[in-house]
């Protein structure tokens, strides 16, 4: 990333979270969008949020992280402000495609960004813990994720 982030604390398995500003930046989003893709390795995924004001940019550098993601030209349906819930139940009418939840909460003056990950079924995307492995030792350029070792390690299972 051009902008480098202590990986430890923002990416987990499901995706990432983090204080904005300071913990957490627009790129990491590019970021998250584009291993999204290339883990699932699909051509569509649905990208919701809940319409907090912080949320917008965030939003929009996850929808071109995954419309840039190497040769799988995905194509991102933007649903705009969704619950949580209502994410879910769109990826299972589209088909079963995966997607990106981004949703975002200030106290005390700190915003708090979150962005959750699920698969084609709806489960919260898990295995991102290893990928922040990679994150960490390296200073990738946005676009030059670890997406092999992504694809590797990544899988998706239901998360309590």
């Amino acid at each position: 990333m051009l902008n480098p982030i202590d990986a430890t604390p923002v990416i987990r398995d499901g995706g990432a979270v983090g204080q904005y500003p300071g913990q957490i930046h627009e790129g990491v989003a590019w970021w998250i969008g584009a291993c999204l893709v290339v883990t699932q390795k699909v051509t569509r995924i649905a990208v919701a949020h809940d319409r907090h004001p912080v949320i917008t940019d965030f939003t929009e550098r996850l929808c071109r992280g995954a419309i840039n993601a190497q040769h799988y030209a995905c194509n991102v349906r933007y649903l705009g402000n969704q619950t949580e819930d209502q994410l879910r139940k769109a990826l299972t009418h589209f088909g079963g495609i995966p997607g990106a939840w981004l949703s975002a909460e200030t106290a005390n003056d700190i915003t708090t960004v979150r962005v959750r990950l699920y698969d084609r079924h709806g489960r919260v995307l898990v295995g991102l813990g290893q990928v922040r492995i990679g994150v960490g030792m390296s200073r990738w350029q946005v676009g030059q994720a670890p997406l092999q070792r992504a694809r590797n390690v990544c899988s998706s299972r239901t998360t309590w």
